[in-house]
């Protein structure tokens, strides 16, 4: 049977003082952009152009005590290590900081945790490892903002911490509790004037970056090899801040829409053999690409295996090393969408045995990959809308990752279960947590009883916002290229859903593995004269159940794009929702001059 609607909230138009503000720009633009808060006449122009400016890196609270320490190592010939995350966000920060301090003439080598080894973030043991080798100043990077205790143990064996991260900081009750490092960079800081602050872990290291270079053009150390071009690290910028879901708004956007430009002229000989090996052209490089080609398999290094294959693979010096490395990610990247696609099964043949009615699911296996629990739990949560857990059971502790919905904030209810748990942090929607397995039961009792609280009175069901209700014959092709202008689209700034009402259904067919996809033909009966005989192609991917059972009439929201097949292109319609059209007058467009 097909799967519940969704709930559509559609904007509502555009008002009419608004429209003659912005009458030079397309009149669904217009309706976009007021849907986003862009009102201004001057702010649509500059999102629509890609005109923004780089904040100054020096606005961040200890970005000068920070470089000052670093350049001291570097005039004194210190070893550094730029201590990283094994996803592409941790794995992309540790590349850019590593390199900009190579190039600075720095004495440096990267640190990137195993996953399974040593779990996420610092710990205690590796840092015993750092110190041991004679290393006096360590720089995190994407990690460390809720590692007290292990920046507190590096500092007794006389190191220099600096904490680099964008995670959420730990307050209790009313006070923020930062760790005690030489210098915290996080613009989530209490007090923080930086004006952006949702820089992923990649943009704080690249703005660390930034403030070196400028210190360098001004009191230059002499000791590198020469100041590296900022437009050189873009390219990184862009794969960690897709990969990791940063909002593409403010900064972020600016960031990656010139990191895309690096990345479709690619420099790095292990980028050009990824490209090569996933057989996708770099002219075609955008962050869809990076979302669900280039990104997995930077990640499934680290979660199969280990995160220094995808660092050798950007580092790489050419071609010959960069392409087992490349093919390497590939085949790990296959080998985990098996093992998803498989664990998935059994966390919801458990959902279904346990009852899918509650608030929040915790499911813990000594079955699941720890490499993968997070993905897990990110599908669990996209099909029942519910907060959600999937955790590895060890042999004495478990190790998990969350994912949430808009109404719950995980990491908020990991705080109020701090006592129960060994090590965890995270954003609003997504957390990782350790837990002894004699406490598990007890966490999840809590959570559950969290969520009861918090979503006691919630629908929880998902929401579509549909940016505005068009006719068909409204789609044209001029429509995708003016959608284009607010590319890149992904978090935080979503690609424009429509929606058309009262569609007739012309064909439709199950396509995909076992039919799981439905394509359709359509026409919109509203339509007069040559329009009225106009079809359009749609796909809806994973409904496939609705074969065979489409009502007469159906509402659909959709994103538009452009579908090529075998040297043709076609206007195609990328399903997001289908509904049975109800009784009464159709809705008017909300677009139309």
């Amino acid at each position: 049977m097909p799967s519940a609607p969704k709930r559509w909230e559609i904007a509502p138009i555009v008002p009419r003082r608004q429209r003659e503000r912005l009458s030079h720009i397309h009149p669904l633009l217009t309706q976009i952009l007021y849907n986003r808060g862009i009102t201004d006449p001057a702010e649509a122009d500059a999102f629509l152009n890609g005109r923004a400016l780089f904040h100054d890196p020096y606005r961040m609270r200890d970005m000068l005590p920070a470089v000052e320490r670093i350049r001291s190592a570097i005039r004194q010939d210190e070893p550094i290590v730029v201590y990283g995350d094994f996803d592409a966000d941790g794995v992309t920060a540790t590349v850019l900081l590593t390199q900009t301090l190579s190039a600075l003439g720095a004495r440096v080598q990267p640190y990137i945790p195993h996953r399974v080894d040593e779990g996420y973030g610092l710990n205690c043991d590796a840092l015993d490892k750092i110190a041991g080798w004679g290393v006096r100043l360590v720089i995190t990077v994407d990690c460390g903002i809720r590692s007290p205790v292990e920046v507190a143990h590096g500092n007794a064996l006389g190191l220099d911490l600096i904490v680099t991260d964008h995670h959420s900081i730990f307050w209790d009750e009313e006070t923020e509790r930062l760790p005690p490092a030489l210098a915290v960079i996080n613009s989530k800081r209490a007090g923080d004037p930086y004006p952006f602050k949702d820089l992923a872990g990649v943009g704080i290291a690249f703005k660390l970056a930034q403030a070196l270079l400028l210190a360098e053009r001004e009191a230059p150390l002499a000791r590198g090899p020469g100041i590296p071009d900022e437009r050189s690290l873009l390219d990184l910028v862009a794969l960690g801040t897709v990969a990791d879901l940063a909002p593409l708004v403010g900064e972020n956007r600016f960031l990656v829409q010139r990191g895309l430009v690096e990345l479709r002229r690619p420099q790095r000989p292990g980028i050009q053999a990824m490209l090569e090996e996933a057989r996708l052209a770099p002219a075609n490089v955008d962050a869809t690409a990076i979302g669900f080609i280039l990104g997995p398999r930077l990640n499934a290094a680290g979660r199969l295996a280990t995160a220094e294959i995808s660092y050798r693979l950007l580092t790489a010096p050419d071609a010959l090393a960069a392409r087992p490395l490349a093919e390497e990610l590939g085949r790990l990247n296959a080998e985990r969408q098996r093992l998803t696609a498989e664990s998935v099964a059994i966390a919801k043949a458990q959902i279904e045995a346990e009852g899918p009615d509650r608030r929040l699911f915790l499911i813990a296996s000594p079955d699941f990959r720890p490499g993968i629990v997070g993905l897990i739990a990110g599908r669990l949560t996209e099909e029942y809308y519910r907060p959600t857990l999937v955790a590895q059971v060890g042999a004495e502790e478990t190790h998990g990752s969350a994912r949430s919905i808009p109404e719950f904030n995980i990491t908020a209810a990991l705080d109020e279960c701090r006592d129960l748990l060994i090590r965890y942090g995270g954003h609003a929607a997504a957390a990782g947590f350790t837990v002894a397995n004699e406490n598990l039961a007890a966490l999840q009792m809590r959570l559950e009883q969290i969520a009861v609280r918090e979503l006691a009175d919630r629908d929880l069901a998902p929401v579509l916002v549909v940016d505005a209700v068009v006719g068909l014959g409204e789609i044209d092709w001029t429509t995708p290229e003016f959608l284009a202008q607010l590319e890149p689209c992904g978090y935080g700034n979503p690609q424009p859903v429509l929606a058309s009402l009262g569609l007739e259904v012309v064909a439709q067919r199950a396509v995909g593995q076992d039919g799981q996809h439905l394509k359709l033909t359509l026409r919109d009966p509203s339509e007069t004269g040559p329009a009225a005989a106009r079809v359009l192609d749609a796909i809806a991917f994973r409904q496939g159940a609705w074969h065979g059972q489409l009502p007469r009439r159906i509402d659909l929201a959709y994103t538009v794009e452009v579908n090529e097949y075998n040297g043709e292109k076609r206007l195609q319609l990328n399903v997001k929702d289908i509904r049975a059209t109800s009784g009464g007058q159709r809705e008017a467009s909300s677009v139309k001059r």
